[in-house]
């Protein structure tokens, strides 16, 4: 089945880079109608959608995050990475990858477990 794994440093320094990967198992990232997305949730807030790679390289991202966010893939190891620059405290989350459908009105129909990461000195 599809299966995707969070793994990176959990804590992070601010100002500091932050490297977090998606192993994806189960499924191909380059399998056609899915995006493959990064998906953090601070305390207290809700989900807030990062960016997302589709099965042909295309990358989006949250223009809110765009200057300061990489998503990446490795095909060769089907991974999907994420780089978040000039971190702050407020990067403090939960960081999800999730596939997601592309169709009108497709959902994320799988999540990884999600990965804590705090930014702290």
């Amino acid at each position: 089945q599809v299966q995707l794994q969070e793994s990176g440093p959990g804590l992070v320094k601010p100002a500091q880079t932050l490297t977090l990967t998606c192993t994806v198992s189960g499924v191909s990232i380059t399998t056609d109608y899915y995006y493959w997305t990064w998906i953090r949730q601070a305390p207290g807030k809700g989900l807030e959608w990062m960016g997302a790679v589709d099965a042909e390289g295309g990358i989006s991202y949250d223009p809110s995050l765009k200057s300061r966010t990489a998503i990446s893939r490795d095909t060769s190891n089907n991974q999907i990475s994420l780089e978040l620059t000039s971190t702050t405290p407020e990067d403090t989350a939960v960081y999800y990858c999730a596939r997601r459908a592309t169709a009108v009105g497709g959902g994320f129909d799988h999540w990884g477990q999600g990965t804590q990461v705090t930014v702290s000195s």
